[in-house]
């Protein structure tokens, strides 16, 4: 569930992970699941077509008027309660900036995001299966079910995004800085995950596990 604490902010536990106290009741887990999933429909899909910027963002008190017109179960929903699902996120969907929230990544809509492209490492990674691996090493990586191509940091958060789609991945390797004198710039959108617009093939490979070992 979520909970505020008075010194240390919103928490997704029982307890604060900080001081131990057990702070204000936010939300249960099945309104931060629902919210969540009305969030996403939003800010990456368009979903009830917000006012939203060429950048994603859409006014926090927007969101609240949407979420509330189209389910009126969750009257209840204030601004604090996107603010809290932004600030607790472990994955790092959203970015709050002044009055207005956006998602930084999974859009099936097209925007000029802005990401930080500084600090790339080296090499990130994609998960695939057989069946696409091949066409896939042929033609380079392009966006599929959403706007941008998702690259994961490590190879163990590959395995895992890949993982919900088969059970035994491939994980192809990227060579990112010879995507970026390709001309493609990969930018930063999460704690664990980077978008690019193509990954040309030549900076693709697949990499076993005893070999990133």
């Amino acid at each position: 569930m979520m909970r505020e604490c008075a010194e240390h902010g919103y928490f997704r536990d029982e307890y604060c992970p900080v001081c131990g106290e057990e702070g204000k009741f936010i939300m249960s887990d099945y309104e931060l699941e629902k919210l969540g999933r009305l969030m996403a429909g939003i800010l990456r899909h368009g979903r009830f077509e917000p006012e939203m910027d060429d950048q994603g963002f859409v006014k926090i008190k927007d969101i609240v008027n949407v979420v509330k017109e189209n389910n009126q179960r969750m009257h209840w929903v204030r601004p604090h309660h996107i603010v809290a699902m932004s600030d607790t996120d472990p994955k790092g969907r959203y970015q709050v900036v002044r009055d207005s929230i956006r998602a930084m990544y999974g859009h099936t809509i097209q925007l000029e995001l802005g990401l930080d492209t500084q600090d790339i490492p080296d090499t990130l990674y994609y998960p695939t299966t057989c069946e696409e691996m091949d066409i896939i090493l042929e033609t380079g990586l392009v966006p599929s079910d959403r706007a941008m191509v998702h690259l994961s940091l490590t190879y163990d958060d590959a395995f895992r995004a890949g993982a919900v789609r088969t059970e035994d991945p491939v994980i192809l390797e990227i060579d990112c800085n010879k995507c970026f004198d390709e001309g493609y710039d990969i930018g930063k959108a999460a704690k664990t995950v980077f978008l690019c617009k193509h990954v040309p093939a030549n900076c693709l490979k697949v990499i076993h596990e005893e070999e990133f070992e």
